[in-house]
């Protein structure tokens, strides 16, 4: 791995903390304990060098985006989903069901060796488990069917639909690939 590149991925994550460590010596509105700081510096950083790790694996500029747009969709997926959960707040146990969205793309990713062909099938499943999870949640906790209900199904789409991109560029890239 490139040690500038690594440096920075650490500059940036720092850089990114002290804006709620600033803000929460003005405000009481941002209040973070030790422990949310510990969680998101290893968020933000893993998330960092898993990007620069896997999209070391390849040259191809899609292959490259693929890997960004995945890893990008996955950290807001985390971290949307412990600050307030997408599903009610972040206590609701509905908001659970999110691990195994990550662990499908993490779990596929490894399995498939971070090749292109098996990265594209392991995000397009997991753009399908993260847009079932609203309808498994409401099938198992029968929530009321208002304006609330349909923006998650609308917000959860949205990130489906992000890592299906991914898997889009996964798949343009194992095009190129057989092409060389």
């Amino acid at each position: 791995m490139n040690r500038k590149v690594t440096i920075g991925i650490f500059l940036v994550t720092a850089l990114l903390l002290s804006v709620p460590l600033v803000a929460q010596q003005f405000t009481q509105e941002v209040n973070w304990s030790v422990m949310d700081f510990v969680v998101m510096g290893t968020l933000l950083c893993g998330s960092g060098l898993m990007v620069q790790f896997v999209a070391s694996q390849s040259r191809n500029a899609a292959y490259k985006l693929g890997v960004l747009m995945a890893v990008g969709t996955g950290l807001f997926l985390i971290w949307i989903n412990l600050a307030v959960g997408l599903i009610g707040n972040e206590d609701n146990p509905a908001n659970l069901m999110y691990s195994t969205v990550i662990l499908i793309g993490l779990v596929g990713g490894i399995s498939a060796g971070f090749k292109p062909l098996g990265m594209s099938y392991a995000l397009f499943a997991t753009a399908g488990a993260q847009f079932l999870v609203p309808f498994i949640a409401m099938m198992i906790w029968h929530p009321p069917v208002d304006d609330g209900l349909y923006k998650i199904i609308v917000l959860n789409t949205n990130i489906a639909i992000f890592f299906a991109g991914s898997a889009i560029l996964f798949r343009r890239a194992s095009h190129a690939q057989d092409r060389t």
